[in-house]
């Protein structure tokens, strides 16, 4: 193919959460199967500098690559289709472009003009559209643009995909449109009159949609796909249907059946091929058949809204597959538990996980779910806060340290066995502050993980402030709980276990972010083995 690299944009109409993010994914995971190296890119119009600062039920989880980006949880999705690591430059937010743009005109590299949305908010834009192709890395960019046509903040982002239609030329870039058709129950039919606005409102924008893909819950026959082809001036078989799927997993095959990736092929001037997914639907026969299943219970705070946690419901699928069980994930709010209903809550599970999170409410309920799983032999993965919620719960309980705690909770507790990191205390500011992205650790063999993992160092991702305290270290390990897990460079600890436990494990890190279809995290499809084992031993 040419040296050149080609570029899709994906935009959406009607609604904003159509699941543009699933339709690039599965559509780059087609083009993969052909050949095509292939990476995406998310497109924010929010004004935040990145998701880091925001609260969970405003977006959803946030998402940390290797190098340390917090960025939206759509990333997680490219990296779950892809198996192809992202990075800063995959995520871009109207704050990244602003802030970009001001930095350049303080320093004077606009020599005096004035600096306007156009062409200087536009340009960066592009700039930052074009870093992945740039790269040389890949042959085709698919950019996700955030949020809806027609919504103020999302204007340049539209103008600037205009202006790169124009400068890329014939066959070098196209835009898909995503839109809702709607079924009416009282008429009993689907209205093709929401997608026809929605293209007519980018139009306005001077952008042509090439493909349309529809979101519907019923078939769209050949009579509303050839009505929506001529109201919206597109070729009949580049009107896609994107029917509702029992799981997200499914979709590439349903694109591949509407025949989404040859259209596009054909519209880029590029060879098409039979995608090879083979080991795809290797994973979706166990997905879909599983041989046993287990329940397990994720303690949270923020439980209301399941986006919060997409990484680690995600894991647990493909841990699942892996494993040819069925997970039932049951999500239970740490705010609500205590002593006396723990009990009822969680003795019919076959494992627990303490999810991460920040700030003191929950945090009781957390540690109290901790100590009925370490005195009922439950297997148990805690994560980030929930791995710092072990140590606290053992302080207390086991080393009788009764006011142990952390220091993010209770700034003088006399027993700190959770403090601020050394590198933290001198900051300042909330956003992008944190220790973030991957960092070595080192663990010892005679271990659970060691066994899981299989290997002595690895990396995994990080996002935290608070760590273990290390001057408690040798008496909490005196008292049966091991670092098994320690950061080289600066010896915090990574890693926390039971021995002497079921299946106890506590990490600082976050696994979930690097579990993906073709590689299930080993931590999570050795603690969905454990809970197995548990529940089989009943």
């Amino acid at each position: 193919m040419s040296k050149n690299p080609k570029y899709i944009f994906v935009t959406g109409g009607v609604s904003s959460s159509l699941g543009k993010g699933i339709i690039a994914a599965s559509l780059a995971k087609l083009l993969q199967a052909q050949g095509y190296r292939t990476t995406i890119q998310k497109l924010d119009p929010y004004i935040n500098i990145d998701p880091g600062t925001l609260n969970p039920y405003e977006h959803g989880e946030c998402y940390v690559t290797d190098d340390g980006a917090e960025t939206d949880l759509d990333l997680g999705h490219y990296e779950r289709f892809l198996n192809v690591k992202t990075s800063q430059a995959n995520n871009v937010t109207t704050g990244k472009i602003y802030q970009s743009v001001i930095d350049k005109e303080r320093r004077g590299e606009f020599l005096g003009r004035t600096v306007q949305v156009i062409p200087h908010i536009t340009d960066e834009i592009k700039h930052r559209i074009q870093i992945l192709g740039n790269s040389g890395d890949y042959d085709i960019v698919i950019t996700e643009i955030g949020g809806t046509v027609g919504d103020i903040e999302s204007l340049p982002y539209i103008e600037a995909v205009r202006q790169l239609q124009w400068d890329l030329g014939d066959h070098n870039a196209l835009v898909i449109h995503l839109t809702l058709v709607p079924f009416l129950s009282a008429a009993g039919e689907l209205k093709t009159k929401p997608t026809q606005h929605s293209v007519k409102t980018l139009m306005e924008s001077g952008v042509h949609a090439d493909i349309l893909v529809c979101r519907t819950e019923h078939e769209l026959n050949e009579g509303l796909k050839a009505k929506l082809a001529r109201f919206c001036n597109v070729k009949q078989e580049a009107v896609i249907q994107s029917i509702d799927a029992s799981t997200i997993y499914d979709v590439p095959n349903l694109m591949l059946d509407e025949g989404l990736d040859k259209v596009v092929l054909d519209k880029l001037n590029l060879k098409s091929d039979v995608p090879d997914l083979g080991r795809w639907n290797e994973f979706l026969e166990r997905h879909k058949n599983p041989k046993s299943e287990v329940t397990i219970g994720l303690i949270g705070k923020y439980v209301e809204l399941q986006d919060s946690y997409k990484s680690i419901l995600e894991a647990f699928i493909h841990a699942g597959a892996e494993n040819e069980v069925k997970v039932n994930v049951e999500s239970i709010h740490s705010e609500y538990l205590t002593p006396e209903n723990i009990a009822f809550k969680l003795s019919h599970l076959d494992g627990v996980l303490v999810a991460p999170g920040f700030g003191e409410r929950g945090v009781e309920g957390k540690i109290e779910a901790v100590r009925y799983v370490r005195e009922n032999n439950i297997p148990f993965l805690g994560i980030c806060l929930g791995m710092q919620m072990a140590v606290i719960e053992y302080a207390r309980n086991v080393l009788k340290l009764e006011e142990a705690n952390s220091i993010e909770m209770v700034e003088n507790t006399p027993h700190p066995v959770i403090n601020l990191m050394e590198s933290q205390k001198d900051v300042v500011n909330k956003g992008g502050t944190m220790r973030l992205g991957a960092w070595d650790c080192e663990i010892i063999k005679d271990s659970i993980v060691f066994d899981v993992y299989g290997e002595t160092n690895f990396k995994e991702r990080h996002r935290h402030r608070f760590e273990f305290n290390n001057d408690y270290k040798e008496k909490i390990e005196a008292a049966g709980m091991k670092a098994t897990g320690i950061n080289p460079e600066t010896g915090l600890v990574e890693i926390i276990e039971i021995p002497a436990h079921n299946w106890f494990v506590g990490v600082q890190y976050h696994p979930e972010y690097k579990s993906t279809v073709a590689n299930p995290h080993p931590l999570f499809v050795a603690f969905v083995a454990a809970a197995l084992k548990f529940k089989n031993k009943k």
